[in-house]
C-alpha cells in the first residue's frame, strides 16, 4: 500500500484462515525525495510509463525485503500509487503488477480502485469491507477514521464510507515549505502549536460545498494538492498560522462528517493519529 501522502510503501504480511486474520509482520520503505517529487507532478505520458515500471520494481523489493524477515507469501495484493483520482468517474494508479509478479514469483491482484469505479463505486472498495469485518460491535455504533493524506471514515455496522476532506496532505505541504524541505510533515503538531488559527480563513474553507455533500463522495490531491496550497499562501498569512488553520480544517471536517451518525466510539488510525 502507498497512499496519497507519498510517504512510501507499506508492506503487511497477514495470515488468513477462514475468518481469522493475524498480522505476521509489517515494514515501511520510504520513497526517495526525488521520486516523491516526480510522483507529485509527472511531466508526460513517457514519465508516467517509466514511473509505472520503476514503482513495480520498488514494490517488489519492498515485498521481498519483508519476506526475508517474516517468511514466504502465497498471494500479493497491490493497490498501486494513485496519481489521479476523480471519485466515481475515473482513477489512475501506477506500480506495474506484472513486474511485481515476475520479480517475486507470486500471483498479484491489483486494479482495486479501477474495478470499483467500473462497478459504479467511488474507487475505494477495500477499507469499508475490512473495517466492518474487524470492528463490528453487536450494540455500539463505531466509526473507523483513517487520517492519511486524505481523511476517510467508515460507519460500522452500516458500512457507509467516504472521504471527509484533507487529512495530512495540506499540513505536510505547508510544513515542507516552512522548513525548506527539511521536514515532510509537522512532527507532533509542533509548528501548528506555534501558529494561530485564522478563523475567517477557516470559515471560508469550510464553506466548500464538498463538506455539505452527502456520501458517496471521495477526494484527492486534485482538490487538496498544489493549487489548494498555493491559494492558502496567497493569503500572505504566516506559515505557522496556515499550518494551524489547516490542522483545524482537518479536524473540523472530520467532526462535521462523523457527527450525524452519533457514534459511540471513534477508532483512529493513519499518520494523523500521531498529531495531537
Amino acid at each position: 500500500m502507498s497512499g496519497t501522502s507519498l510517504d512510501g510503501i507499506d508492506v503487511a504480511i497477514v495470515e488468513i484462515r477462514g475468518r481469522g486474520i493475524e498480522t505476521v509482520g509489517f515494514q515501511t520503505t520510504a520513497y526517495p525525495d526525488r521520486l516523491r517529487a516526480r510522483l507529485l507532478k509527472p511531466a508526460d505520458s513517457r514519465e508516467i510509463s517509466r514511473l509505472n515500471f520503476e514503482l513495480g520494481e520498488l514494490y517488489a523489493k519492498a515485498v521481498l525485503r519483508a519476506v526475508r524477515s517474516y517468511g514466504p507469501v502465497e498471494l500479493i495484493g497491490c493497490h498501486g500509487q494513485t496519481i489521479y483520482h476523480e471519485g466515481g468517474a475515473s482513477t489512475l494508479q501506477i506500480g506495474e503488477a506484472a513486474v511485481i509478479a515476475e520479480r517475486t514469483g507470486v500471483p498479484v491482484i491489483s486494479d482495486f480502485r479501477t474495478r470499483d469505479i467500473a462497478a459504479g463505486g467511488q474507487g475505494a472498495p477495500l477499507v469499508p469491507f475490512v473495517d466492518c469485518l474487524l470492528f463490528r460491535h453487536p450494540r455500539r455504533t463505531r466509526i473507523a477514521l483513517n487520517i492519511g493524506g486524505i481523511a476517510n471514515i467508515t460507519v460500522i455496522p452500516s458500512g457507509i464510507a467516504f472521504d471527509t476532506g484533507p487529512g495530512n496532505m495540506v499540513i505536510d505541504a505547508l510544513a515542507r515549505e516552512y522548513t525548506g524541505g527539511r521536514q515532510n510533515f509537522d512532527r507532533g503538531g509542533r509548528i501548528a502549536a506555534r501558529g494561530n488559527l485564522n478563523r475567517p480563513l477557516l470559515d471560508r474553507l469550510l464553506a466548500d460545498p464538498y463538506y455539505r455533500a452527502k456520501p458517496p463522495k471521495s477526494a484527492g490531491r486534485e482538490q487538496y494538492g498544489a493549487e489548494f496550497v498555493t491559494r492558502l499562501k496567497q493569503t500572505r498569512l504566516p506559515l505557522p498560522d496556515l499550518i494551524a488553520t489547516a490542522t483545524v480544517l482537518t479536524a473540523a471536517a472530520i467532526a462535521r462528517a462523523a457527527a450525524p451518525f452519533q457514534p459511540d466510539e471513534l477508532i483512529v488510525s493513519g499518520g494523523g493519529a500521531h498529531n495531537p
